[in-house]
């Protein structure tokens, strides 16, 4: 038995009381039927230590209340998320499914992007983990329409919408702390980018990818695989996505105590962002900047440098924010905590981490909650 639903649950500091709760109260929302409350608590237990196992009932409840795949709370060996391993029968079973993803047009392909999209939207209000199954599900049908499609100009529009959606679902996973999810999924959605002809797609998903080996204590390789990102997409890169790269390598190069090198990168991504409120890149529909972003950005570097200036970027970035950027608003809170630490100013520090407390509960973010408590233990 896995220790997936234990690891889960404490990595987002819920008692195993607090699990019960949660769990009720996702059965009254959905108007499901559970055991009593001393039942769960036996269940729970139970489930932890290994002597039940998770049926599929309570799986179905666990899995968006934690944020885990089916895999990542039972202990199930890993498997793909495409459906595409299961025995085909015969040549008839073959060409049924060749011919289907021969009939998938240009507008169910736009449909598709549309979902990719609505799940972004979701995701950027609401948090990841209640969208697991959904994205799960997604992902299984590009991952099958891609497979089975045979003709260029029929794979090439598919690849693009999986780069896409496999770069959010790689994104939703390290905010949920599934790490070798998110880093499968990232290699998932250059691969696809890579046969599309997509050089911006494979470099930004390059440079999230990056993100991965910083939280993992690697900012050193961090920095190098963003600036390869940089040198992937080459002059095929929009103006919005080569400042976003240079305003990652910046907070990558602060982290890895390049204070210099960070500085160089923040003037390159102000120098190359378009003017105008303009946030998002109609390019790369998953990169939203401008200047009030950057501010943000250039904000948490200088805090990591233990710069003054960082104080005033960050609250100019606060006050510039779009109010449904919830997991983004729980960052900005943390790289204030932060600056207001570097100065002595403890009083504010904790106020803004109990505001990113609260925000990060909304979205269920473990990556942020893990932030806020080495934050805490730090005053």
């Amino acid at each position: 038995m896995s220790d997936g639903l234990k690891r889960a649950r404490t990595a987002r500091g819920w008692s195993q009381e607090r699990l019960i709760r949660e769990i009720e109260r996702h059965a009254r929302q959905h108007l499901l039927d559970v055991a009593t409350t001393a039942s769960l608590r036996v269940y729970v237990s139970e489930w932890e230590n290994g002597r039940r196992s998770i049926s599929d009932r309570y799986a179905a409840i666990l899995r968006p209340l934690l944020g885990l795949t089916n895999d990542e709370l039972r202990g199930a060996p890993a498997a793909p998320t495409s459906s595409v391993q299961s025995v085909i029968g015969g040549y008839d079973e073959l060409i049924e499914r060749v011919d289907s993803a021969r009939s998938v047009s240009k507008s169910m392909v736009a449909t598709l992007m549309d979902q990719t999209e609505l799940l972004r939207t979701m995701d950027r209000q609401l948090g990841a983990a209640n969208l697991v199954d959904q994205m799960n599900g997604h992902l299984a049908t590009l991952e099958d329409a891609l497979t089975f499609a045979v003709l260029p100009d029929t794979r090439k529009p598919i690849a693009v919408a999986l780069a896409g959606a496999a770069t959010l679902a790689a994104w939703q996973a390290l905010d949920a702390g599934a790490v070798e999810r998110a880093w499968r999924h990232y290699e998932l959605g250059k691969r696809a980018a890579q046969e599309a002809d997509a050089p911006m797609y494979v470099a930004h998903a390059m440079g999230e990818q990056a993100y991965v080996l910083c939280d993992a204590g690697r900012p050193e390789l961090a920095v190098e695989l963003v600036r390869n990102a940089q040198t992937t997409g080459g002059d095929r890169l929009s103006p919005r996505l080569r400042a976003w790269l240079f305003a990652a390598e910046a907070e990558l190069c602060s982290k890895a105590g390049k204070a210099d090198e960070c500085r160089r990168a923040l003037d390159r991504a102000a120098a190359c962002l378009p003017e105008g409120d303009e946030a998002r890149d109609p390019d790369m529909l998953s990169v939203f900047l401008n200047h009030g972003h950057l501010a943000r950005w250039r904000g948490n570097a200088l805090a990591l440098l233990g710069d003054d200036e960082a104080v005033t970027s960050l609250y100019t970035a606060l006050k510039a924010m779009d109010p449904t950027f919830i997991r983004a608003q729980a960052g900005l809170r943390c790289d204030l905590a932060h600056a207001h630490q570097a100065r002595g100013e403890l009083d504010q520090a904790r106020e803004h981490l109990r505001q990113a407390r609260l925000l990060a509960s909304r979205t269920g973010s473990v990556r942020h909650r893990r932030r806020i408590d080495l934050l805490m233990g730090q005053m």
